[in-house]
């Protein structure tokens, strides 16, 4: 079973080996590189799980975090994005993305957003079939550009009525 947490500043362990291990697992599904975390200080981590507005949740299959994601409130009102969005190899297939993004949904919701936004990078499919699953669309809005200088991120997003 999975169990969703959501984390507090004082958790940034948890997010670390999370993250190290995304950005190791899947470098080419992140705007970030592995280089540019692998030596950050507690301070750092702790900075990034007490951004004004984050949420940042974990999923815990059998006491072993297995995915992780984050709601961040974005420059335009009532838009959060979602984030940080992975799940480890050992926590596919369950139903952990889907349990994440329900859960960032929620605070969305909660926090009065009428849109939920995510970037994804251009050729990771299984990644966009979710998102597309779990009703989000494509849209004409630029992504960011992916590290390799060359790729730009695909932008997305689902209304929350």
């Amino acid at each position: 079973m999975i169990e969703i947490r959501e984390l507090t500043s004082d958790d940034w362990k948890i997010w670390r080996e999370l993250r190290l291990a995304a950005l190791e697992e899947a470098p080419y599904a992140f705007g970030s590189r592995l280089a540019d975390w692998a030596d950050a200080e507690e301070e750092r981590w702790r900075a990034r799980l007490e951004l004004a507005g984050s949420r940042n949740f974990v999923a815990v299959l059998d006491g072993t975090p297995v995915g992780m994601a984050s709601g961040v409130p974005t420059d335009e009102d009532g838009v959060v994005e979602l984030i940080s969005m992975w799940v480890a190899p050992a926590g596919r297939g369950r139903g952990t993305g889907d349990q994440l993004m329900a859960r960032v949904e929620q605070r969305a919701r909660d926090a009065k957003a009428h849109t939920l936004q995510l970037s994804v990078a251009d050729g990771n499919d299984r990644a966009h079939g979710l998102y597309l699953r779990s009703g989000f669309a494509d849209t004409d809005i630029e992504g960011e550009l992916m590290p390799d200088g060359v790729h730009r991120e695909l932008v997305m997003r689902k209304p929350l009525e």
